[in-house]
């Protein structure tokens, strides 16, 4: 049986702590977007011991490469991509105060060891549903990397986005247990 929350960033871990697999979470708050080009980019900067453009502490980054917004719209389709080409650098962020991570699909055995060590959590948004998704997002801002068009860092101010626990801090992989859970031996 999954409960639902609402949740606001910066996330604690407490707060991370009580949620478990399938349960239905709203975030509010602030939370970034990113995707592979701007994990490399992150990455190098830790490994060369420089400053991050944006403090991981508590944050969520989202995997997500928004369309441009229509006129009067804040930002355009916000749907969710596949998470497994940001694995090899997640792991590294997770251990450097990123608490959760959104996007679509499984995440390797590196990334969920990650998220239980450092009790934080990977939730999924729903797939196809972008411009719904969007409708969440009360504002954006480039903060860093432009030249990455889609892929830039954007801030998003988001209000109730509804999230699923895909991986929770104990390392419960939705994507494994749901499976076996209709799966003939």
């Amino acid at each position: 049986m999954s409960s639902e929350y609402k949740l606001k960033t910066p996330l604690e871990k407490e707060d991370l702590a009580r949620l478990k697999i399938g349960d239905k979470v709203l975030l509010s708050g602030k939370i970034y977007t990113a995707r592979d080009a701007a994990h490399k980019r992150l990455v190098q900067l830790i490994k060369e011991g420089k400053e991050l453009p944006i403090e991981l502490e508590g944050q969520v980054i989202y995997y997500v490469g928004p369309t441009p917004p229509k006129p009067g719209q804040v930002i355009g389709s916000a749907g969710p991509t596949t998470s497994e080409r940001m694995d090899p650098y997640a792991p590294l962020l997770l251990d450097h105060g990123l608490k959760a991570m959104i996007g679509k699909g499984q995440r390797s055995n590196a990334v969920v060891e990650a998220i239980k060590r450092n009790g934080a959590v990977y939730f999924a948004a729903t797939g196809g549903v972008g411009a719904l998704l969007a409708k969440a997002v009360k504002s954006s801002r480039i903060v860093a990397y432009e030249e990455l068009g889609a892929e830039a860092i954007r801030e998003l101010e988001v209000e109730d986005f509804p999230l699923i626990v895909a991986i929770d801090a104990q390392g419960r992989d939705l994507y494994v247990e749901g499976v076996s859970q209709y799966c003939l031996p």
